[in-house]
């Protein structure tokens, strides 16, 4: 059975080495990062399913990682536990994008009783993101981007079938070309915005009675497209 996968970033090596310790304790696989500059390569390698992060770190503070991970798109589960305690670094920390915030010194056992209740939600994530989406005849596999009409397999793109798997996850909204790009892409996205029509125009041949008379992939006209199921 895989690990649940955890990077503990903390410059202070003795708490590290008790948050390690306890961690693998609990059947955990743990990285440890110490400077501030060491954690996007190790994000990149390692792919925690939970951040453990402390703010006050040379190189980088954890603001900056914070900043750095959603950048990137990057919604790994972030636990802030440091010793600044003021509400102002609370609110900054969680407006970041951190999902928790435990202030030094921490209870041992609520530590741990808060990462346990955090991997129960990264799994239940993690399933939801993997079930089949069935819209009628369709049915789309999000985790490897697939879908089928019936028995017949949909061939579409990568791209497109990005796109199909994010409508059929947000349907019956409406989303412009430009938020369709900022969701699903955000800065890898090269092409133009108008690039999406064109793979509405794949999509809508493949799930389609009459691609020219759309009633699932519909056009809002003036501001964007719907997936109505």
């Amino acid at each position: 059975m895989t690990k649940d996968k955890i990077l503990v970033v903390e410059d202070d090596l003795a708490i590290a080495r008790g948050i390690i310790y306890n961690l693998e304790y609990e059947g955990y696989d743990v990285r440890h990062a110490a400077h501030g500059c060491a954690v996007m390569p190790i994000v990149g390698e390692f792919a925690p399913d939970l951040i453990v992060l402390d703010l006050m770190l040379p190189g980088r503070s954890g603001f900056d990682i914070l900043r750095d991970l959603r950048h990137d798109r990057n919604d790994v589960y972030v636990i802030i536990l440091s010793a600044r305690t003021d509400e102002a670094d609370k609110v900054e920390g969680l407006n970041l994008g951190a999902d928790d915030y435990i202030a030094k010194p921490f209870a041992l056992r609520e530590f741990l009783a808060r990462i346990a209740s955090a991997m129960r939600r990264i799994r239940r994530q993690k399933q939801d993101e993997t079930k089949a989406i069935v819209c009628g005849d369709l049915t789309i596999y999000p985790d490897d981007m697939s879908a089928m009409r019936g028995e017949v397999p949909i061939k579409l793109t990568p791209r497109a079938c990005e796109l199909l798997v994010f409508f059929a996850k947000h349907p019956n909204r409406t989303y412009s070309r430009d938020a369709l790009i900022d969701n699903i892409w955000g800065d890898s996205y090269d092409g133009t915005n108008r690039t999406i029509d064109n793979f509405i125009v794949q999509i809508r041949a493949q799930i389609e009675e009459n691609p020219s008379k759309p009633k699932r992939l519909e056009t809002v006209h003036g501001f964007g497209y719907r997936f109505t199921v």
